[in-house]
């Protein structure tokens, strides 16, 4: 297990690493596996990205962010310009099915409603809207349509479970209640973790994925 010195380091080493952010505006404070993050930025793809580095690195249990957006005087748009930004974002990304979603700005703070059949075309959704100029902040409130569940989705989802994670697979295992999958297990890493449930999001007719894995 990590000394809480030598995860900070190695948050900091990784923040450094990354070419799309400035890691000197990022301070890092490292305690039990938990990663708080302070600072200022100029941008929420920065955040969104600094979030997803910081998860990389081996021995991170949770992240705190305390990282504020303070977009620059030439990047600060309205909201009606900001929304139309994003329906038009949504219209080009050819795995969004724009006319299922809503979209709301508040204050530069945008938040995505309504329903889409696959968790992939949730997530393409935020990250069609994360980097437009004038963001502050996001929240993907896009829930899956319910569908017709394989009678043997358990044994589905622990066939992709053994193709993604591999060595790690034999330390996960998956329970399934009606549409909802639930796993256990240990990882080493939490990029593991993330594979997992990447895996199990991936089967068909799972409309909600839980996951208990923890670091060992």
């Amino acid at each position: 297990m990590k000394s809480d010195m030598q995860l900070r380091d190695d948050v900091q080493a990784e923040l450094a690493w990354e070419p799309s952010i400035d890691a000197s505006q990022v301070g890092v404070i490292a305690h039990a596996g938990v990663v708080t993050l302070t600072g200022r930025l100029n941008s929420y793809a920065q955040k969104a990205t600094i979030e997803d580095v910081v998860w990389r690195v081996g021995g991170v249990k949770a992240i705190a962010l305390e990282l504020e957006v303070a977009l620059p005087s030439d990047q600060m748009r309205n909201d009606s310009d900001i929304a139309l930004a994003v329906e038009n974002a949504l219209q080009w990304y050819v795995t969004v099915p724009e006319r299922n979603i809503r979209v709301k700005v508040e204050k530069g703070w945008v938040t995505l409603s309504g329903e889409v059949e696959w968790d992939f075309q949730r997530q393409a959704a935020a990250h069609a809207v994360r980097h437009l100029t004038g963001v502050r902040g996001l929240s993907n409130q896009l829930t899956l349509k319910p569908r017709a569940t394989p009678s043997d989705i358990g044994e589905r989802v622990t066939a992709a479970l053994q193709r993604h994670a591999q060595r790690e697979a034999h330390q996960i295992w998956a329970s399934v209640a009606g549409s909802t999958v639930t796993l256990h297990g240990h990882v080493d890493a939490w990029s593991d973790r993330a594979e997992a449930q990447a895996a199990a999001w991936a089967a068909p007719g799972v409309t909600r994925v839980v996951n208990e894995i923890t670091l060992k």
